[in-house]
């Protein structure tokens, strides 16, 4: 809008220079050759749109004719309009010089009221407002309820359901998840996969490759999954598994025996075990997708190389970035040290999988 009003005030400027050498005989008949042009559009087009810079033009210009001169004159608006629209001019130049007092509460204590509700489900606006109270925050408790209500956030005892996935994160030092899931080789045979993987750390284990997944293998692997743990400390005290008959009472009969309690999901809803189903999407698009498995001995290399380099190097957005096994390193700060960066590739499966690090 002031781009075009320069625009206007630069060519009514030289439009008014134009004049200055002209006679009164000719001015007369170009107002009357205009006011002949505007009388034919005024027959032909319908009612004409001013946008605001298109009002402020005749606003400030004919404002100073008293109302008499004004409606003898040929316009595309009522003079009463015109005079409106220097009204309306005025007023916005008052409400541009006086600052508007700013009303409620301010914008920090709004955005702390959310964040109490947001991080505790079950405190109501009276709990809330007992907290900044205890902050030193002076507000009323009608105001905590009105900023909830704004915001569209329900009472307490609608906001306490818990979901899975709010589930699994508060209990996350506690959960331990598996699955078997299958894949197939370049002549068609169907191998079994059997892994598990720790909530709070990201770690997985890759346990066993078969084609024939019999009560016996399965019991084996419990007890080599159990051992796996012991060795790593963890603590571990829940273990998700789905409703596959594949998972024997046996199988369960040796996790629990270690101290194990088995969760079973429910019967389609795989969110109850979304960690580990996650992670053989993972599997399938970074590593089985891309790779031509001849055997059980092929596909069980690979595997491990693809649990080395998952738990060692690939970076993992819930660990901010780090891997189960291995934290983040220091920060680079200075310019200095960004400049003379040397990084070092390393491949591995042919180059399926890439791992980079700083050269020595």
């Amino acid at each position: 809008m002031l781009l075009r009003l320069a625009y206007l005030a630069v060519t009514n400027t030289f439009a008014f220079i134009r004049l200055l050498p002209m006679s009164d005989r000719e001015k007369d008949v170009e107002i009357l050759a205009l006011r002949h042009q505007l009388l034919v559009l005024q027959r032909q087009v319908g009612k004409p749109t001013f946008t605001d810079t298109d009002r402020i033009v005749p606003a400030g210009l004919l404002h100073h004719l008293p109302m008499r001169k004004l409606r003898h004159l040929l316009l595309l608006a009522r003079p009463d309009t015109i005079l409106r629209w220097h009204r309306d001019l005025l007023k916005r130049r008052h409400a541009a010089t006086c600052v508007p007092k700013r009303r409620g509460r301010p914008p920090t204590i709004r955005a702390l009221v959310l964040r109490l509700a947001r991080e505790n489900v079950s405190w109501g606006y009276r709990r809330i407002h007992g907290e900044l109270a205890a902050l030193d925050i002076k507000v009323a408790a009608s105001t905590v309820w009105e900023i909830l209500r704004e915001h569209g956030i329900p009472p307490a005892p609608e906001r306490q359901s818990t979901t899975w996935a709010a589930f699994l994160r508060s209990q996350a030092q506690a959960l331990l998840a598996c699955d078997l899931f299958e894949t197939r080789t370049l002549t068609g045979a169907r191998l079994y996969v059997f892994a598990a993987i720790e909530h709070a750390t990201r770690r997985v284990r890759i346990l066993g490759v078969t084609a024939y997944p019999t009560g016996d293998w399965i019991v084996q692997l419990a007890r080599n999954l159990v051992m796996d743990l012991e060795d790593a400390g963890s603590r571990a005290r829940f273990l998700i598994r789905d409703r596959d008959c594949k998972f024997t009472p046996a199988f369960d009969a040796v996790l629990t025996s270690a101290g194990l309690e088995i969760v079973t999901s429910g019967v389609r809803m795989p969110r109850m075990n979304s960690i580990v189903e996650r992670w053989i999407q993972t599997c399938q698009h970074e590593l089985l997708d891309r790779t031509l498995i001849w055997n059980q001995r092929h596909l069980l290399h690979a595997l491990r190389e693809f649990e080395s380099f998952y738990n060692g190097h690939r970076p993992h957005l819930v660990l901010r970035q780090a891997a189960p096994l291995r934290p983040l390193p220091a920060p680079i700060i200075g310019p200095g040290q960004v400049r003379h960066l040397k990084i070092r590739r390393r491949d591995r499966l042919g180059g399926i999988l890439h791992e980079y690090q700083h050269a020595a």
